[in-house]
């Protein structure tokens, strides 16, 4: 016996039907950084996608390790196929952090992570250091990229541990003000190379 609501099958000999989202994660693209200046995810080239085929899309930062001490990294969007990562963003931010000593904490809000209408790469994550147990990782959702009506919101959450022995959380959020389709998204550091690191790009949908 099947479910069936508003014309579309939702469960049919205990399956699930072929038109009900499921949500699941569809790994998309893996890049890997090795003394890069940039890892760059644009729609069309390289396998990637990043259209209307997802609602959603997740990048995960795994293991990011700068060449340059106290590094940041940046994020871009473009609308036309990574000519330009130029796209008009307002976001804000806030931070947690506690030390291994059990000595400084804090919570608190970050506005030199603010960004009001401003086209420049945006920082998703502040002063990683790049000593040989130094990293940086965490995880950035955009919605929607592709649609032409509304603007883009996306949100960071991000961790480092750095060389004065920090954990730092990393929290940013915010929309890149356009109605056309962001395309492309650019990582780098705010100085010097990606020295490794990996991020995977995953499609959230049916």
């Amino acid at each position: 016996m099947a479910v069936v609501s508003n014309g579309t099958t939702i469960i049919d000999a205990g399956a699930l039907g072929s038109g009900v989202a499921t949500g699941k994660m569809t790994l998309i693209k893996t890049l890997t950084a090795s003394s890069s200046a940039n890892l760059s995810f644009v729609d069309g080239a390289a396998s990637v996608v990043l259209d209307d085929t997802y609602d959603s899309y997740v990048f995960k930062f795994i293991n990011i390790h700068p060449a340059t001490d106290s590094a940041d990294i940046m994020m871009n969007f473009s609308v036309d196929s990574g000519s330009n990562y130029n796209v008009t963003k307002t976001s804000s931010q806030f931070r947690a952090y506690h030390d291994e000593a059990d000595s400084a904490t804090s919570l608190a809000y970050e506005p030199s992570g603010d960004m009001a209408q401003g086209t420049g790469d945006l920082n998703i994550l502040f002063n990683i250091g790049n000593g040989n147990d130094e990293c940086g990782a965490g995880t950035l959702t955009i919605y929607n990229p592709s649609d032409t009506t509304f603007v883009k919101h996306f949100i960071a959450t991000m961790q480092r541990y750095d060389g004065a022995n920090y954990s730092v959380n990393q929290f940013t959020a915010g929309y890149g003000n356009t109605q056309s389709a962001v395309d492309s998204i650019r990582f780098q550091m705010d100085s010097g190379n990606i020295d490794s690191g990996v991020i995977k790009l995953y499609g959230i949908g049916g």
